[in-house]
């Protein structure tokens, strides 16, 4: 078994667990106030959209990142593995309030602790990192443009909207957990 096997099983591994949370976490109507604006069907077409891009595109351009024969793929898998980690936490931290959609339910409250102690949303820092590790994996440039850039936007999407939302159920107690903590990257944004 080499790097390939491991990255092509946690990728399995990926998909099958965001098909889990889909089907599982979202709230239905009557379960709570769905406030997601359609950013659930967004990220699903953007990430789809973007692998397959990317795939269709590895099929005419050549290997152009630097280290891509040595460190690239090592990396990619030990930033796999990273962003895996930090959404399985961030969601199992959240529990039943964790919502495939953008979704308040009652007696839903402000977690603030764990990894939502460092940055309030670690889930899509979690799949971030995973798209980080997709766009090293391609090693090259334009295809690790096609996999980072527009699921990113989708997330920056959604990441307002659920903001929003947020902001509504939490008030007060949400603009002071936003000034105390930083929306995605610790100590950065």
């Amino acid at each position: 078994m080499n790097l390939e096997f491991f990255f092509s099983a946690l990728t399995t591994l990926w998909g099958v667990g965001e098909l889990l949370i889909a089907v599982l976490t979202t709230t239905r109507e009557g379960a709570g106030k769905i406030q997601d604006r359609g950013t659930q069907i967004v990220l699903w077409v953007v990430i789809i959209a973007s692998f397959k891009i990317d795939e269709w595109m590895h099929g005419f351009l050549p290997v152009d990142m630097p280290g891509s024969h040595s460190w690239l793929r090592p990396a990619a898998l030990g930033i796999l593995i990273l962003g895996l980690g930090v959404r399985a936490v961030a969601i199992g931290t959240l529990g039943r309030a964790f919502s495939a959609n953008v979704a308040m339910r009652a007696g839903q409250r402000l977690q603030r602790s764990g990894l939502y102690a460092l940055v309030r949303h670690p889930s899509y820092l979690g799949l971030e990192l995973i798209f980080l590790a997709f766009a090293l994996h391609a090693r090259t440039w334009a295809c690790f443009a096609v996999v980072l850039v527009p699921p990113t936007l989708a997330v920056l999407y959604r990441i307002h909207v659920e903001e929003t939302a947020l902001r509504l159920a939490f008030g007060a107690d949400y603009e002071d957990y936003s000034r105390s903590t930083k929306r995605l990257i610790p100590g950065i944004y």
